[in-house]
Parts: C-alpha cells; sequence; structure tokens
C-alpha cells in the first residue's frame, strides 16, 4: 500500500509538471525571443536617432563615434547616402536577429545580434525551470512518503489490533493517528475490546462460580454415597438415599439457576422461606464431614425464623461458610439464629483461629484465600446473599463470625422456642 500511494502521488506530481512545464517553457521562449527582438529594434532606433542628430548638425558620423552606442555582441551597419557603409562591432556568424531602421536623413541603420545569446537565454531559464520542477519532484516524493507512513502504519497497527481480538486478547491499544477517519476505527475497535474483555471476564467468573457452587453440593453428595456403602443397615440406606436425593435436587437447582439467570444472581424470584429448613438440611448434609474430621456442628438460636430470599440460593451460602469453617477453622462450628430489626441473621463461627489480619476486609475478595484454596467461596456467597437482597459479613475475625442478613416477612410473626418470647 506504501509503495501504491508513493507512486499514484509521483504520478500525478509528474503529469502536473508535465502539463504546466511545456506550457511554461513554450511562453518562456517567447518572451525570450519577443524580448531579444525587442532590444535590437529599440537598439536601431536609437542609433538611427544619434545619426539623424549629427547629420543634421553637419558632424562627422564614424564607427568610432557609434562604437560607444553598440553593445558588444551586436553589431551595426549605417548606410548615409554618398558616403561609405559604416561597420561598427564584429559580424555575427549564423543566425541572427536583425532590425533595419530608416532616418529623417536618409540613412539606414541595421542592427543584428547572434540568436545564440537568446539560445542561452533559454537555455539558462531551461535549467532553472528543470530544477524547480526536479525540486517539485523530491519534494512530492518525500510529501509521498510521508503522508504513505501516516497512513499505511496506523492500517497495519489497526489490522494488528483486529488480529488480537481475534486471537484472544482483547487489550484496547488507546492509540490515536492524527486520522478522522482512522481514529475513528481505532475507537471502534477499542470499544469492541473492552467489550470482549468484560465479555471474556463475565465468562471465565461464570466458569469459576460455576465451578465452586457445584463442587459443594456433589462433594456433600460423595460422603452420602460413601456412607451407603459402608452401611449394611436398610433404615439407614433409606435415610442417606433420602438425604442424597435432597442434595441432587438442591444440585439441580443450582444448575438451572445458573443457566437461566446467565450468571446475573438478581434475576432470581425470592420467596418467604422458613430457615429452620434449610439449616436443618446444611447440618444433616455436613455432619458426616465433621465427624470424619473428628469435629462437630451444631445450630442454636430462635426457632421458627421466616425470611425473603431463595432457599436454595441461602443454602448456598450457608454451605460456602460451612465448608470454609471445615477447611480453615478448628472445634465445633454453631449457627445461630437472631433478629435485628427487620432482619433475620445467621451467624456461622467456629473456634479456629479466625481470619489473619493481613486479610480482614478483603476475605470476600476474589482469589483472597487464606490457604491454598480458589478464594472465590466467600465472593461467591456475598454475590448470592446481595441477590436476595440480603448481605454477608464478617462480624468477627477471632475467633471467626459470620454474619448472613436476610430481610423478614413483615406481615408475619417469628415465634422463638417455647421458653422466649416472639419477636415481631
Amino acid at each position: 500500500m506504501r509503495r501504491r500511494l508513493i507512486q499514484s502521488t509521483l504520478a500525478v506530481v509528474l503529469v502536473v509538471i508535465a502539463v504546466f512545464g511545456v506550457s511554461l517553457v513554450i511562453v518562456e521562449t517567447r518572451t525570450i525571443s519577443n524580448s531579444a527582438q525587442e532590444r535590437v529594434d529599440s537598439e536601431a532606433i536609437r542609433l538611427a536617432g544619434i545619426v539623424d542628430s549629427r547629420l543634421f548638425a553637419a558632424e562627422d558620423v564614424t564607427a568610432e563615434i557609434l562604437r560607444d552606442q553598440v553593445a558588444q555582441e551586436r553589431y551595426a551597419v549605417i548606410r548615409i547616402p554618398g558616403k561609405e557603409s559604416i561597420e561598427v562591432g564584429s559580424k555575427p556568424s549564423g543566425e541572427v536577429i536583425s532590425s533595419t531602421e530608416e532616418g529623417e536623413e536618409g540613412e539606414t541603420v541595421t542592427v543584428q545580434e547572434p540568436r545564440s545569446s537568446v539560445t542561452r537565454e533559454v537555455g539558462r531559464t531551461l535549467l532553472i525551470i528543470g530544477l524547480v520542477a526536479l525540486l517539485a519532484v523530491i519534494a512530492a516524493v518525500l510529501l509521498a512518503i510521508r503522508q504513505a507512513n501516516k497512513l499505511a502504519s496506523p492500517l497495519t497497527d489497526l489490522a494488528e489490533t483486529a488480529e488480537r481480538l481475534g486471537s484472544g486478547d482483547p487489550r484496547p491499544r488507546h492509540k490515536r493517528y492524527g486520522v478522522p477517519e482512522l481514529d475513528r476505527v481505532a475507537d471502534v475497535l477499542d470499544s469492541s475490546a473492552e467489550r470482549i474483555a468484560r465479555m471474556l471476564t463475565a465468562e471465565r467468573r461464570l466458569a469459576a462460580d460455576a465451578s465452586h457452587q457445584l463442587r459443594t453440593p456433589l462433594t456433600a453428595l460423595s460422603m452420602r454415597l460413601e456412607e451407603i456403602t459402608l452401611t449394611d443397615d436398610p433404615d439407614t440406606v433409606k435415610e442417606e438415599a433420602n438425604v442424597a436425593l435432597t442434595q441432587v435436587e438442591r444440585l439441580t437447582d443450582v444448575v438451572e439457576r445458573l443457566l437461566t439467570n446467565s450468571r446475573d444472581p438478581r434475576a432470581g424470584n425470592a420467596v418467604t422461606f422458613d430457615l429452620d429448613e434449610v439449616i436443618q438440611q446444611q447440618l444433616a448434609e455436613w455432619r458426616p464431614a465433621y465427624r470424619s474430621a473428628g469435629r462437630a456442628i451444631v445450630s442454636s438460636g430462635k426457632r421458627h425464623l421466616t425470611a425473603v430470599g431463595t432457599p436454595g440460593a441461602v443454602a448456598q451460602v450457608l454451605a460456602a461458610l460451612i465448608e470454609n469453617s471445615l477447611m480453615h477453622g478448628g472445634g465445633t462450628v454453631a449457627l445461630r439464629t437472631r433478629v435485628t430489626g427487620n432482619q433475620a441473621v445467621i451467624e456461622v463461627t467456629d473456634e479456629g483461629p479466625g481470619v489473619p489480619a493481613d486479610l480482614g476486609a478483603r476475605i470476600f475478595e476474589r482469589t483472597i484465600s487464606g490457604r491454598n484454596s480458589t478464594g472465590i467461596g466467600l465472593a461467591v456467597a456475598r454475590d448470592l446473599a446481595e441477590a436476595d437482597g440480603g448481605r454477608l459479613e464478617m462480624l468477627q475475625a477471632q475467633p471467626p463470625v459470620f454474619g448472613l442478613f436476610l430481610s423478614r416477612t413483615p406481615l408475619r410473626s417469628a415465634v422463638l422456642d417455647d421458653d422466649e418470647p416472639t419477636v415481631r
């Protein structure tokens, strides 16, 4: 492309130089020839006037007297009736420019100039025109190279940017070239790169969140199946099978929400549900894992509390907190329920060392983990809690206390245990 731009620009300049240069040469040649003829005519008229004045005054007319009146390269012949012709200068050879003028006393003055002087002047003019044309061609080439680089380099950059986008590198370059049309293309490519980057980030986040949300139910399901394989008691097998079916339903619910919401957790439908059912379900699912680890998981606090949210999402949040305590905590894990204002709170705590001081509030950021884990469990749990209009907070770092806050149904009362008052 760069070569084509240079060639096309140079061709246009050469055509312009050819058209105007030839015209200028013709005009200048005629002008120089006419000017030379006018000089010779003027010289003849002037000499005739000098000869007339001397003849009228009865003075001598000689070559010595007229020699100073004739230019060096010119030749003059004065013919006076009754006298010999007077010659001034050297007679030129070859083609000449000649002019003859008759005086009032009957004399004839002829002035000649060699045409070679005109040829030399025309040659000098042609040389000047040629030099100007050469400078114009050089300037045109330099300008064409500059313009070609200004256009070709941006197009090469834009092609590389488009190729990078196609190869999966969506980083915008934010590079502009000073050409409105090319800058517009660059703007569009940068906007497309930013959109692709957002889409890829969302895809990666969806994959990470989906794998994490599916891993916990699958882990619990595998533990139930292990319990079934280790027992011969039909009642135990039946009980574990029922729990496994419940976990399969939870797993199906997770998959459906992931597919239908396209990782937009706010698309879920919040309902009023009983917190006790979700808590007891989690206790039943995680007790085998805690029992295998030599630890216990218990619940306490107010009973028969209702909340507004998605039961499956709340179960996933609690599962993430319980699993987090199993992996990073120690001792007994306790789930406590209480009421604050118009919110129901589920606190999850254990007897472990707690959250390191260097993590602090960053514990809910993605990729932040105190050990070799994915670092997205608490981040996903917080997203799920906020999707239901609630929130997930770390209430205490040592020992660790995490609180899940959910809105309560304002038209229904929450009933406590038999020995506790009713809270509205």
